[in-house]
């Protein structure tokens, strides 16, 4: 038995081949229906720009939408890229969102740009907000959504004394030193960067300083579950997302693909190695082989809560996979 902690979901809205934005945005809002029945904590969508198969780039928008068709599950960003967006308009964003839905948003805090150079000059007209700035704006957001302070003259409305819980999220030492300096909460995107993940959680809990915000360190880590019925199908599941780490290495980035059987049979020792890295932090089997897997990474790692992420292409199939986590995650804790 391990100690029980919450799981909680990442999601990118996948357009996968066959679909649409249309239809990745409802499949995402199921699943965090079906998310909140199955006892996930929270539902969390990413920014990405210039992505073909990626329908959340509206971040703020995407989780409105997600947040009115749930009720209790808490629905945030994960993160929202800082240095694309004035702090004042993410604050009126998320206040806006935490005024409809309260004490349901959470606004996690990236510094890269989540998309290419190009792209980052066409979200913002110029590159004056590069990641320099990251901490002293992460900063100034925060102040936005605390009580109104004597002579201030630029507020969030909504967002002013609303005090929506802020994570900074990172994939390096970098941001665990920001999130333990500030007393924040801390998200590491160990399901596709895990290379720095131990040495990241040792900076963050050895650095903490309690603030008004958090009195203890408290830490999320990124993990992958490609859940089926049978080893085998959830090894063809994950051949989705396998191809697609693949093409966006390669400089190609499209749709999420469909699964292909024996596909990783198919890779070459670089692409396998490439792949065995980056993916480390995952579970992919049945449900005991999940489990087990599960078990071992919190034994070694302690986190306070997992977020999962599962690129899967069949929705249906996915949700399959999110449910035997959540099993597996109350299994865990029997």
């Amino acid at each position: 038995m391990v100690e029980m902690i919450p799981f909680s979901i990442l999601d990118l809205a996948q357009i996968g081949e066959g679909s649409d934005a249309t239809q990745a945005l409802r499949n995402s809002r199921d699943l965090a229906r079906h998310a909140e029945r199955w006892g996930y904590n929270r539902f969390w969508l990413a920014e990405h720009h210039n992505m073909p198969g990626i329908a959340s780039a509206a971040t703020a928008v995407a989780i409105g939408y997600v947040a009115e068709g749930t009720s209790t599950i808490r629905v945030g960003a994960g993160g929202v890229m800082l240095p694309n967006h004035a702090p004042l308009i993410v604050a009126e964003q998320f206040g806006t969102l935490a005024a409809l839905y309260p004490d349901r948003i959470d606004l996690g805090l990236g510094r890269a740009p989540g998309a290419d150079q190009l792209t980052a000059r066409a979200l913002r007209r110029s590159l004056e907000g590069d990641i320099d700035s990251f901490p002293s704006d992460v900063v100034e957001l925060i102040r936005y959504f605390a009580d109104p302070e004597p002579g201030q003259r630029v507020f969030a409305v909504p967002g002013t004394g609303l005090k929506v819980p802020v994570w900074v999220l990172g994939s390096s030492t970098y941001g665990a030193q920001l999130a333990a300096l500030l007393g924040l909460p801390y998200a590491f995107a160990s399901h596709f960067a895990p290379q720095q993940m131990m040495e990241a959680l040792a900076v963050y809990r050895a650095n903490f300083r309690p603030s008004e915000h958090l009195a203890e360190p408290y830490v999320m880590l990124g993990f992958n579950i490609f859940a089926a019925d049978t080893d085998e199908e959830a090894h063809l599941l994950r051949s989705s997302t396998l191809q697609a780490f693949l093409n966006l290495r390669r400089g190609n980035p499209g749709l999420l693909p469909r699964p292909v059987a024996g596909f990783e049979e198919t890779l070459d020792p670089p692409a396998r190695a490439m792949l065995d890295q980056v993916l480390s932090v995952s579970a992919v089997g049945s449900p005991a082989v999940v489990r087990e897997q599960i078990r071992a990474f919190i034994e070694r790692t302690r986190p306070d809560e997992l977020i999962i992420a599962a690129g899967i292409h069949d929705h249906a199939a996915r949700l399959r996979s999110f449910e035997i986590a959540a099993q597996v995650r109350e299994e865990l804790a029997g």
